[in-house]
């Protein structure tokens, strides 16, 4: 990451001041809209963000924008550390951690089997079903830069990451009726959740969204297959080791620096060294952050993008996104996760 000199910051505040303002009052409205109406305040912020769409084009608001979209977001993650004790995650269980390893291992399988019966290289599956089963345009990012080069590839990066961030956005929206149709309790909707949408911000819309249980709950499960990242990419760089000289581009970090972030702050909470006044900051600073954050992804979605891809791909991923909430659920119900 590169480090801006103190004298470049009047600059940089300049440039970032409209978008992450435009953000804030996005945030504000959808805050006293949900205050008065009683309806989730992350969705009401998506749906404002998305009718404000204009503002991410080009323009004096679209670095702001995607800074809210990007750093803020981590922020607002990092600091759900403060709401959460390793008391609270010892009381999950092992369950979760076993329906994580085996959704992820089993979405990304079937995805390059898939793949390969559609036409397309396994290694296309690999990076898709990898942006499913993990953490959306993250996981696509990290992968694509461990996968040898090829002259399709950025095509398929980008298509992935858009898609994966479209399905996402739609899982916020959907999962959480799914998790009610399914009667399911706040701790396993939490689990549901955490374990079958695709980006960290909408795992906390979605989460947040129903109750402060199961956010928690549902950005916990997250934050674990953001750890299985590490685990998948040291398998896509040796199924193509032999690709050795292939220039990949510089390769981000294995974790996000959000997750280390989050679990020091679980850490240092669950010691009880830091005061409850600190922790409930904490928490009301999170909650501003990413309903910001949730405004400007809003703003960034671009459905008709997807559009101009073939038919194909999207069924592949459309396919993946159904196959790991279908698995999730079966494995909550029968396998006592």
């Amino acid at each position: 990451m590169t480090t801006i000199p103190i004298a470049a910051w009047p600059a940089r505040a300049r440039l970032l001041g409209p978008g992450v303002l435009a953000c804030g009052v996005v945030a504000a409205a959808a805050s006293f809209l949900s205050q008065h109406y009683g309806a989730p305040v992350m969705l009401f912020a998506l749906l404002l963000g998305m009718a404000m769409n204009f503002l991410a084009a080009e323009g004096p608001c679209a670095e702001g924008i995607a800074f809210t979209a990007r750093q803020v977001l981590r922020v607002g993650v990092a600091l759900l550390g403060l709401r959460i004790t390793a008391g609270d995650i010892a009381a999950l269980g092992w369950p979760p951690v076993l329906l994580v390893v085996v959704s992820v291992a089993l979405t990304i399988g079937v995805s390059m089997l898939a793949a390969r019966a559609m036409g397309f290289q396994s290694l296309f599956g690999l990076l898709s079903g990898g942006a499913t089963a993990i953490c959306g345009a993250s996981a696509a990012l990290a992968l694509a830069a461990a996968l040898p080069a090829h002259p399709l590839k950025e095509r398929a990066t980008l298509f992935t990451v858009v898609l994966v961030s479209a399905l996402s956005t739609l899982a916020m929206i959907a999962y959480p009726m799914v998790a009610q149709a399914f009667g399911l309790s706040p701790r396993a909707a939490g689990v549901f959740l955490g374990a079958t949408i695709h980006d960290v911000a909408q795992v906390v819309g979605a989460g947040y969204g129903v109750s402060k249980e199961t956010g928690d709950v549902a950005t916990f499960v997250k934050l674990l297959r953001v750890a299985m990242l590490v685990p998948v990419i040291v398998f896509a760089v040796a199924l193509t080791r032999t690709a050795a000289g292939a220039d990949a581009g510089p390769r981000p970090p294995l974790l996000p620096g959000f997750a280390v972030a989050f679990a020091a702050l679980v850490a240092a909470n669950s010691t009880g060294w830091v005061p409850a006044s600190w922790s409930a900051f904490g928490g009301e600073l999170s909650r501003g952050c990413l309903v910001a954050a949730i405004a400007a992804i809003g703003m960034k979605t671009q459905l008709r993008d997807v559009a101009a891809v073939g038919l194909k791909p999207v069924v592949l991923m459309v396919g993946e996104t159904v196959f790991l909430a279908g698995l999730a659920l079966a494995m909550m119900r029968w396998g006592g996760v």
